[in-house]
């Protein structure tokens, strides 16, 4: 873990204690005190915050498996922090069931952001993992066309080449048994690029299908 992390939370913890400490003290004043007392916390929490962004900036310079370690503690101490606000908004708030409401009303806020941004990260990366399938299919398709046109060409030149043979059937009796033997080595390519068609048309729906299923069960949870 990086030294510097550790430092940064170390103060982190010290100032969280003292400031939950002042909110404790300030609740049960009244008048100057409890204004002066409420403004050193307002000052702590300015500190707090300072010190939430070095440890943000330090983390997300370490490497990834370190970095998802600290980001984590990260995400607890931005917690804290919150809550002492919070805490300090329910001081200085002359109603307190208003504060508790909107307490209440920031915190579904802040789950329904995090939950839509979660989706919006999931759908991305659905997305993105879909453009690259249709990438493979599009590439797969144009191999098949490219092999399927040329076993067409091949065919097709074969066999222009087996009727001027037969033309010299008279002369090169010899021609006819090795055209017979094109002919069953072409055969067997064209069932073969039959066969080798239907199978790629087989995996690129199994794939859209894979897809499809992906995407639905990301999207419904």
């Amino acid at each position: 873990m990086s030294q510097v992390f550790e430092g940064y939370e170390r103060q982190y913890c010290e100032l969280s204690a003292n400031l939950t400490k002042k909110c404790s003290s300030a609740s049960i004043l009244d008048g100057e005190q409890k204004k002066q007392k409420v403004s050193e916390i307002k000052a702590g929490l300015d500190d707090a915050e300072a010190l939430i962004r070095k440890m943000d900036l330090e983390a997300r310079s370490l490497p990834p498996n370190v970095k998802a370690t600290l980001l984590a503690k990260l995400r607890e101490y931005k917690s804290d922090l919150n809550n002492l606000k919070t805490e300090v908004k329910r001081i200085t708030s002359a109603n307190a069931n208003q504060a508790a409401r909107d307490e209440l009303l920031e915190s579904g806020m802040a789950d329904a952001m995090m939950v839509s941004a979660d989706q919006r990260q999931r759908l991305m990366m659905s997305t993105e993992r879909l453009n690259h399938s249709s990438d493979r299919i599009r590439e797969s398709r144009k191999t098949m066309l490219e092999t399927e046109e040329l076993g067409v060409s091949i065919l097709q030149d074969l066999h222009q080449q087996r009727q001027s043979l037969l033309h010299a059937h008279d002369t090169l009796h010899g021609v006819d048994d090795n055209i017979s033997r094109s002919k069953k080595i072409l055969t067997t390519m064209s069932r073969r690029m039959s066969r080798n068609k239907w199978i790629i048309s087989s995996i690129i729906a199994v794939l859209v299908l894979a897809i499809l299923l992906v995407l639905y069960f990301k999207l419904a949870h």
